[in-house]
């Protein structure tokens, strides 16, 4: 129990010195890895029932030639595609905010040390010393977050489309 207020403890000091911006940031950042952990739970558990689903029906069809039926095989794959997409567009979007926040974050930092500057008259060090982290902090928070999306996005967008092959060669069309 100490381990864990002593973890908050930390996380809020981190949270204090970068600045609100930041705390926008870990917010997106932890929207953006609960959107991910939830594809990631749909790839490996929740694809295997729909795919099985998906193909017996199929398979128990007695027509497979017509063009309804190419028509409905299209729609299977269509909707399968769309369910291994669910959500991917909203993680990338995530995945490019951060960025852009963290810029934001060295912007009002700056201003801040500007602000310092203005009321102190000198470019006294340690007034400027907490401008300054409040601007790189929130900077490197945004480009962490933005790369550890970056990867996994990549690979969602690889698994869809392998996942979407291997669904159209499971659904043969009968000759």
């Amino acid at each position: 129990m100490v381990l864990f207020i002593e973890l908050m403890n930390s996380i809020r000091e981190f949270l204090d010195t970068g600045g609100q911006v930041l705390t926008v940031i870990a917010g997106v950042i932890c929207l953006m890895w609960l959107l991910i952990f939830e594809r990631l739970y749909f790839f490996l558990f929740g694809y295997k029932k729909v795919k099985a689903n998906v193909v017996n029906d199929w398979m128990s069809r007695t027509e497979r030639k017509s063009w309804n039926a190419e028509q409905i095989r299209f729609a299977n794959v269509s909707r399968i595609t769309e369910m291994l997409n669910h959500n991917v567009a909203l993680i990338q979007s995530l995945v490019v905010l951060c960025p852009l926040l963290g810029l934001l974050g060295t912007v009002t930092g700056m201003i801040e040390v500007f602000d310092v500057m203005a009321i102190s008259g000198s470019g006294n060090a340690r007034s400027m010393a907490s401008g300054v982290s409040r601007a790189t902090i929130p900077t490197m928070a945004g480009m962490v977050g933005s790369l550890s999306g970056v990867f996994i996005v990549t690979w969602l967008q690889r698994k869809t489309k392998r996942r979407t092959e291997q669904i159209e060669d499971a659904l043969p069309m009968a000759h």
